[in-house]
């Protein structure tokens, strides 16, 4: 995970170098119940002439002094780039390793290309790399992928090509562990690549393609905020990394289309985007600053703590891994 970590970082400094567009990353460390239940490193990029949000997260927790906790230990690598042109798309990418008590464990590698003006060629070539890394899983996780960042309320996807590969096992780690590593640099190298053609072909953006940024941006909020089940279950596991796990969300959102979905979503879920909302400054747009994640996330946490029901409404693929339960 480190190892793809640094590849990340390099790729993406390499893209700005070439630019002319310099990309500071900042080591950010945090440690769950002083370093006893694990912990991580973050590499953060604030705004700057390329990314206008960039965080890649090494994270690790273990509960070897808690027998009874279903969940042994987990690894992750968890990365999401927003790009300040509205040409050069945002994407995600999470490879996982978690075991549980008894010794089972299963890998989970996602990657989902995320553009705010769709480009075809973008799609295209995004696909085939991910098909070409893992040709024989392709197909399922394509499929998984597109059940995954499904949004029912908006009969609307987050993204337009989606690899998800949930409680994968063949019984030979270590292939399984090549597999993983070189569907991350692979899709890293694609990435980096699109970051660089979109800056290179494109002036600066109108002011049409910035509103289309925001009404993404917006969206892609929407959907971490209101239906993604790792996010979920970070902030439910506890809030000792909640600026890390709020790391996902873009620099800036739309309150009042944000507020305009509220009567779309299942009745129980109508409080939670209310919330969300009341979590935003009253400003347009409304920055997703420090303070703001903050309050996101606790408005996330209050929401399903007091209805843990709506946490059947969280997307899933086929398999459904036992996340949140895992932490108990």
């Amino acid at each position: 995970m480190n190892s793809l970590q640094s590849t990340w970082v390099d790729s993406l400094q390499s893209v700005g170098g070439s630019l002319g567009l310099p990309t500071p990353f900042t080591p950010v460390h945090w440690v769950r119940d002083e370093g006893r239940h694990g912990g991580g490193v973050r590499r953060v990029a604030g705004e700057s002439q390329m990314l206008g949000r960039a965080s890649v997260n090494v994270s690790a927790i273990q509960y070897d002094d808690l027998p009874e906790k279903r969940l042994s230990s987990a690894t992750a690598l968890s990365t999401i780039v927003h790009p300040t042109h509205p040409r050069a798309p945002s994407m995600h990418m999470h490879i996982s390793w978690t075991e549980m008590r008894d010794g089972k464990g299963y890998w989970r590698v996602m990657a989902d290309l995320n553009p705010s003006m769709p480009n075809p060629d973008h799609t295209q070539r995004f696909l085939a790399v991910m098909k070409a890394a893992t040709p024989e899983h392709f197909a399922v996780g394509n499929a998984q992928g597109d059940k995954y960042f499904a949004i029912p309320s908006l009969d609307r996807h987050r993204g337009v090509a989606h690899f998800y590969l949930e409680g994968h096992n063949t019984g030979d780690w270590a292939a399984d562990a090549a597999m993983a590593n070189h569907f991350g640099t692979q899709v890293i190298a694609c990435y980096a690549s699109l970051i660089q053609e979109a800056f290179e072909q494109h002036d600066s953006p109108t002011e049409s393609e910035r509103a289309a940024q925001l009404a993404y941006h917006t969206l892609y909020l929407f959907q971490v905020l209101t239906l993604d089940r790792g996010t979920t279950s970070g902030l439910l596991v506890h809030s000792q990394n909640d600026l890390g796990i709020m790391g996902s969300l873009p620099a800036r959102a739309d309150r009042a289309l944000l507020a305009s979905w509220r009567s779309k979503v299942p009745a129980v879920q109508i409080a939670l985007v209310d919330d969300l909302v009341d979590a935003l400054t009253d400003v347009s747009p409304s920055p997703i600053d420090a303070d703001a994640k903050l309050r996101l996330a606790q408005a996330v946490r209050a929401h399903y703590q007091a209805h843990p029901e709506a946490l059947s409404l969280q997307a899933s693929g086929n398999v459904v891994p036992p996340t949140v339960d895992n932490h108990k």
